[in-house]
């Protein structure tokens, strides 16, 4: 994601070019991230309630019989989402609210088809089961597929959902003969923390609503209502996560850094990521969270390397180790664990980071680029990835290109012209960029799109993405925007902070195409 060393044919843009309040938007947008900033040098961010994980605490009250104050919170908050843009939390909400849970096929079919092809079996399954809470009958089949619920292989995440969701479906059909002692204490031990564990909503309701199932939880399940009560937030409703501090802090110091901020205020947030780095030499998405993966860890490696890479020079051979250690043999990435499917967003974040150091990784890098170019499409764009907006991968891999110097192998040059051509060819008439082609324009994929033009000659593009970009500011400073975030996949969650992040990080990498000279 950090600004690097532009193309030998990408001759400087004239500041004249661009709208002449751009150096002061840009500004207020930095004051505005930096404001985030806690003493600690955590960049934080509560994260916003959804539907998701707010009909499935009122289900679990309602299941359990407690009916606490913060119900009528709960029921006001999926009130207020009946006419969701999401035909998902349409039905939740109907389904929480007035027990009507039964999924059309073609409802279905567009949930999987914004998953990556190898999740998809478990994403079927999790709609069965969490549509099992409500009342629907569970298919028929769905337990006979014993591969969806398989946690070899998985990271600590999936391997709860999964099993979590086993449960829930097994009590559903009166089939309780499927669950094993060590389903009971997995789920079990992610109850032993004061705090919810891996600060993840939809994972702790989960098991409380597996854990129902299971005789004498009754006071383990009381307990884990509390605590998912603790983050009901003010308008009632019940977030995915906790928050996602690591990564807005990790994003949040590459944005900085790219847009001038001072030395001493992007040493404060290289301090506290340095304090949260994990034995295995990666970084979790947020403090409480013990599962690393490789976008929060390439970010990270990213910005402390950039900021000095003889003072962190440890941390960085960790974070290195560790992304290494993940990659499979034809060199692509996945996010989490070594063994699971590589994926074309994570591969572009590790070879960007694994280019902080080209000489040592060139192996590596150029094994990742071919990856990468085996995985675009036709038109130009990648797979899904942990973004609704196609642009993200696709801005990553532009950045990927160059990560072997000026003269980057053939098939990652065209990979990287193809990827462009898929940014300009869907540009809106009104300047910006939507998720998908044919959406409305958003600043977080307006940001992408700008990002990866300032990689090509052409300013005309570039400035008419930032005319609508600086047109989206408030007169507070901040940035509005829909989110992007996925979290599980294709569910998207919102973290306000990173509505003004990637816009700052695209300013900031226009503000260095403005000032190179070549």
């Amino acid at each position: 994601m950090r600004v690097r060393e532009l193309p030998p044919d990408c001759k400087p843009w004239s500041p004249a070019y661009f709208p002449g309040r751009l150096e002061t938007a840009t500004e207020r947008l930095r004051e505005c991230v930096q404001d985030r900033v806690d003493p600690h040098g955590a960049l934080r961010d509560p994260c916003d309630s959804r539907v998701l994980e707010s009909a499935l605490l009122l289900r679990l009250l309602e299941r359990t019989g407690h009916t606490p104050a913060a119900r009528a919170g709960l029921v006001t908050f999926l009130g207020a989402h009946r006419e969701a843009t999401d035909p998902l939390d349409r039905l939740l909400v109907s389904a929480a609210l007035d027990g009507q849970a039964a999924v059309a096929p073609e409802l279905a079919d567009h949930f999987l088809a914004q998953v990556p092809d190898f999740t998809a079996h478990r994403k079927r399954r999790m709609i069965d089961a969490l549509l099992t809470l409500f009342g629907s009958e569970p298919p028929a089949e769905a337990l006979a597929q014993t591969e969806a619920f398989s946690t070899v292989g998985l990271h600590s995440w999936a391997a709860v959902q999964v099993t979590a969701l086993k449960v829930i479906m097994a009590g559903a059909a009166k089939r309780m003969a499927l669950v094993r002692p060590g389903d009971i204490e997995l789920l079990s031990s992610t109850q032993r923390t004061l705090w919810v564990w891996e600060g993840n909503l939809l994972l702790h309701l989960s098991v409380l609503h597996a854990l129902t199932e299971i005789p004498g939880t009754d006071h383990v399940i009381q307990q884990g209502i509390g605590k998912a009560l603790a983050h009901q937030r003010s308008d009632g409703g019940i977030p995915f996560t906790c928050d996602t501090d690591t990564w807005c802090t990790a994003t949040g110091g590459v944005a900085l850094a790219a847009a001038g901020a001072g030395r001493d205020d992007l040493a404060q947030l290289a301090r506290h990521l340095t304090t949260q780095q994990r034995p295995n030499g990666g970084w979790a998405v947020t403090d409480v969270a013990q599962q690393t993966d490789v976008d929060d860890t390439s970010v990270t490696l990213e910005f402390l390397h950039q900021l000095d890479p003889h003072k962190y020079a440890d941390a960085i051979a960790q974070a290195t180790a560790s992304l290494l250690g993940v990659r499979d043999a034809p060199g692509g990435f996945p996010t989490y664990v070594a063994g699971a499917p590589a994926e074309a967003c994570m591969t572009a974040a590790a070879v960007n980071a694994l280019s902080t150091d080209p000489g040592r990784h060139r192996t590596a890098i150029a094994q990742g680029l071919t990856f990468l170019a085996e995985q675009q499409n036709q038109d130009g764009s990648f797979p899904p990835d942990w973004s609704s907006s196609r642009h993200h991968t696709l801005f990553r891999a532009v950045l990927a290109v160059g990560s072997l110097g000026p003269e980057p192998p053939e098939a990652a040059r065209r990979m990287g012209a193809r990827a462009l051509d898929a940014i300009r060819e869907v540009q809106n008439d009104d300047g910006g960029w939507g998720q998908q082609p044919g959406d409305p324009s958003d600043a977080i994929s307006t940001s992408y799109g700008l990002i990866a033009l300032c990689r090509q000659s052409d300013p005309a593009p570039a400035i008419r993405g930032v005319e609508w970009l600086l047109a989206r500011q408030r007169p507070n400073g901040h940035m509005d925007s829909v989110s992007d975030s996925i979290g599980p996949r294709p569910f998207i969650f919102t973290v306000p902070a990173l509505g003004d992040i990637f816009p700052l990080l695209a300013l900031g990498h226009l503000r260095h195409r403005l000032e190179s000279s070549s």
